[in-house]
Order: structure tokens, then sequence, then C-alpha cells
């Protein structure tokens, strides 16, 4: 068990190299020239030739490819992400300014997803074959298969332009961060309650659940007392690598409602050329989902027993 927790955890590091090496890539292959665009920013006239070339001599990017990596890695490694081209702050710094903001809307959808998805998937799977558990399946479907940004614009029509509910977009009031979340919950409590539902469905197959039964327990003290216990160890799992995802999808959904997070960050880094920025972010976030897909990991195993044994066995522990 010692010798497989240590295996995930030193896992991570090849796999941070991958994320920094795809992270340069992408940027510094992208269309466009960041010093042209510094310029164009400082100067009010045209920047000249002389100009340009000063600024890509002052951020280094006169030389190599494979130099700037190295030398950009080897900062990260302790810590220094860069100054970023557009708003001559650290990377680090405003990435952990605006992370506060994102970290608010996941974890809001997040709770709004579980609120959704567990009791209607424990109903789907109670009401098995019924009108009622076809018809939560098509929602499930449904709410999985729309476009974050298309309901959106959908929720922003609804309840801020029509309704007049809630605000259209920002951080001004505390109900700004209502529809941003709820945009990125419908996805996730779709995926939930199918995992609820289909997760239920086998643990009520199991022989312990036809041995309640057979003692005469009620179908209400099988199901909570006894069948949730094991369907809720995939789903809690599933929910771990899912926050994960919304820390990433949040990306389009702050575009839309404008909010001040690491998304609408990266935005507008890529309008600006802002490569120690776009760099910074595709690390930072790909380091929270590994980690956060490792600590799902470990409570996997930490909750069922079943796991924790077989990865004994095969490791000879």
């Amino acid at each position: 068990m010692r010798r497989y927790v240590l295996a995930r955890i030193f896992s991570i590091i090849p796999l941070w190299l991958g994320i920094s090496v795809l992270a340069f890539v992408l940027s510094n292959f992208a269309p466009g020239d960041p010093a042209t665009a510094i310029a164009n920013r400082l100067f009010d006239a045209p920047p000249s030739e002389e100009q340009i070339a000063a600024i890509r001599h002052e951020f280094h990017l006169d030389e190599p490819i494979p130099v700037r990596y190295v030398r950009w890695l080897s900062s990260a490694a302790q810590g220094d992400l860069g100054i970023s081209f557009r708003t001559k702050q650290p990377v680090l710094k405003e990435l952990a300014t605006h992370f506060p903001a994102t970290l608010q809307i996941a974890c809001l959808a997040l709770i709004i997803a579980l609120i959704i998805a567990l009791p209607l998937g424990v109903l789907s799977a109670v009401r098995h074959r019924s009108w009622l558990d076809h018809t939560m399946r098509l929602g499930a479907l449904i709410g999985a298969s729309l476009p974050s940004y298309w309901l959106g614009y959908l929720l922003i029509l609804l309840f801020a332009v029509g309704l007049g509910w809630l605000p259209v977009a920002g951080r001004e009031t505390s109900s700004g961060a209502i529809l941003p979340s709820l945009t990125l919950s419908i996805g996730m409590a779709a995926t939930l309650t199918r995992l609820m539902r289909s997760s239920l469905l086998e643990v009520l197959g199991e022989d312990f659940i036809r041995t309640a039964r057979a003692k005469g327990l009620a179908e209400r003290v099988v199901i909570c007392r006894h069948a949730l216990t094991g369907a809720l160890i995939p789903v809690l799992t599933m929910t771990g690598i899912s926050f994960g995802h919304l820390l990433g999808g949040a990306v389009i959904i702050e575009a839309i409602f404008a909010w001040q997070g690491i998304g609408f960050l990266l935005v507008n880094s890529i309008y600006d050329r802002d490569y120690p920025m776009i760099q910074g972010f595709v690390l930072f976030m790909g380091l929270i989902f590994t980690l956060i897909s490792l600590s799902a990991d470990l409570l996997y195993l930490w909750l069922d027993p079943r796991i924790r044994f077989a990865k004994e066995t095969h490791t000879g522990l």
C-alpha cells in the first residue's frame, strides 16, 4: 500500500514535465508576435523595428526556444513562473489573486450538482424502468450534452434579462456567482446522476442486499443504510475528478459572465500574447488537476477495502 502511494506521488514528476512542455510549446507556437503586442500597448504611434527588437531582447524572446524553455522550467521548479508581459506582475501572484474567484464558483457548482444528482440518481434507481426512470435518464442525457457556453446564454436570457432576478455578469453582488455556478453544475449533475443510478443498481443486485431484504428490513433501511454505503464510493471518486474539470471548464464561463477568475485572466492573456501567463496557467492548472486526481485515487483506496487488498496483492505487500 505504501509503495503504491509513493509510486503515484512520484508519477507526478514526469507528468508535470509533460505538462510544462505542452504549455511552453502551445504558447510559443501560437500565431502572433508578443513583442509587437507589447509595443502597441506602450507606444501611441506605430512602433519601429528597433523598439520591437529592444522589447524582444528585454523579454528574451530573441533567444532559441530550447534555451528559453530550460530557463523557464528551472525557474518554475523554484516557484517562479515569470513576469507577465501585460501586467508586469509575477505570474504566480496574478494566478493566486484570481484563483479564489474561480474556486468560489467551482465549489458552489459542486454543491449544486450534488444536491441535484444524489436524490435524482437514487430515485431513478429505486424506480428502475419506470416512466420516472426513463424521464430522468433522458434529462441527464440532455444535461450532459448541452454546451456550457450555450446554456450560459440561455440562463442569462431567462433569469437576468427576462425575469430580472439575477445580475447578468460581474462580482459586484453576492448573487453574481449564482448564474456561472449553475451553468457549470448542470453538466456535472447530469454525469453524477447517471453514475449514482448505475452504481446503486449494481449494489442492489448484490447478495448482501437480498439477505437484508430476506431478514424483513424495510426498503428504506435497505437502501439508506446498506446500499448507499457502497454505491457512493465511485460517486465520491468521480466527484473529486469532476471538481478538477470544473476548475478548468470555468474558462469559457468566466469569459461569458465577466467573472474575474483565472479563466478570465487566461482569455485576456491569450488576446495580448502574454506567454508567461499562458504557460503559468497551464502549468498551474495541470498541477492542481493532478493533485486532485491523486487525492481522489487515494480516497477510493481508503474507502474501499477491496481495492486496498488488490493493490497490496499486486505489489506483494
